[in-house]
């Protein structure tokens, strides 16, 4: 009997390891329904998993303003941010585009944060606009640029945030917050595909609920099963709902619809249960 290379063991075990698609939740009824799949995820976006005191800037020494969005991230004693801040070793990464507020970024800057911002709308490629503020102007994307396009051709430069992560020799993310304007589904679901999530401490995320998003089809019913599919993979990936923030300002919309008393905008705060404090 022959032996086989090497390399059809590796490609063997590529293929086992690889993940194309979440896993679908079963539906919410024996017959799939829009009512139940809303009631589903509403719920369960709305539902806090772990306790958080201290959710804002404001608690930090030093810090007086106040954003104009609830950009929650968790600053107790028991979880690790805040003596990461306190030791200047944190690292925030946001994504957004220009037109967003940008005094959550200054504020973590300031409190002793390496902030990166990826803002396709940018001046300059890569600047440092603080002592450790920076701004880049490329779109985090769920995929890589085909390399069959040329550079040129492209609008704007758009990586995903793992091939990111690499190029700027960072293995650690301590909050990522994203403004993404619907391209959320996509990059969530990308990061934990990818195992990009585990390289990250804590998770705000706008998420937009008045149509499916970048790339996301199906049926209403289709749709909110995978939005809740997706958010039931970062639970497994540790991850627990800390905060949930319902904009009122926004158009109260759920896929084009003016139905379960929804927002077509929430903010949600994640972090790992199990993070510990790092010194």
């Amino acid at each position: 009997m022959l032996a086989l290379p090497l390399r059809y063991f590796l490609f063997c075990f590529v293929l086992q390891t690889v993940r194309w698609h979440i896993e679908l939740q079963p539906w919410a009824s024996p017959t799939p329904s829009l009512n139940y799949e809303a009631s589903r995820f509403l719920k369960y976006i709305s539902t806090s998993q772990i306790s958080c005191e201290h959710m804002n800037l404001n608690s930090l020494k030093g810090y007086s303003k106040t954003t104009k969005k609830p950009w929650s991230i968790c600053l107790d004693e028991r979880f690790s941010l805040i003596h990461r801040i306190r030791s200047k070793q944190c690292r925030l990464y946001s994504l957004g585009l220009g037109n967003d507020d940008s005094q959550f970024e200054l504020g973590m800057a300031s409190s002793g944060c390496e902030v990166h911002r990826f803002d396709p709308s940018a001046r300059a490629a890569h600047s440092q606009e603080g002592p450790r503020l920076w701004y880049h102007r490329l779109s985090i994307d769920w995929r890589d640029p085909n390399p069959a396009v040329a550079a040129h051709r492209l609008r704007s430069s758009t990586k995903k945030l793992g091939t990111v992560l690499n190029e700027f020799g960072h293995q650690k993310i301590d909050v990522l917050k994203a403004d993404v304007e619907s391209a959320e589904w996509k990059i969530l679901e990308n990061l934990i595909l990818e195992d990009v999530v585990e390289q990250i401490g804590q998770l705000v995320f706008e998420v937009h609920i008045h149509w499916p998003g970048f790339e996301v089809s199906g049926n209403d019913s289709t749709v909110v099963r995978y939005w809740y599919s997706l958010l039931r993979e970062l639970e497994l990936k540790d991850f627990r709902l800390f905060h949930t923030y319902k904009d009122l300002s926004k158009p109260q919309m759920f896929l084009k619809k003016e139905a379960f008393n929804a927002s077509s905008c929430y903010t949600l705060s994640w972090l790992p249960s199990a993070l510990t404090q790092v010194f």
